[in-house]
């Protein structure tokens, strides 16, 4: 019984903190009315470009790294979740 009431409170746990995972909003900023932001496969310019955003794209900011002295951001499309890579910190809203 004790071992059932466990994998109960195991399960619930582990349920528990899978959800709820909230991300900061962030904002396209300073790409240019004819520019677009690139966003990239890793976080470098050595990494090809996913898709290009235009200033005002609404994006899900997960987190950073900065890599040769350049603060890059893991993102998603905050319309199209599942469309992620990486963006210059540069041209984003940072909290």
């Amino acid at each position: 019984m004790v071992s059932r009431k466990f994998s109960v409170l195991l399960a619930l746990t582990l349920l528990a903190s899978c959800g709820g995972v909230t991300y900061d909003r962030t904002v396209v900023r300073g790409a240019g009315p004819d520019e677009l932001l690139k966003l990239r496969a890793g976080p470098g310019l050595g990494f090809r470009v996913v898709l290009g955003l235009p200033d005002g794209t609404v994006l899900n900011r997960r987190d950073c790294v900065t890599e040769i002295g350049q603060l890059w951001c893991r993102v998603s499309l905050a319309d199209a979740p599942r469309i992620t890579g990486y963006v210059s910190a540069d041209y984003i809203d940072l909290p």
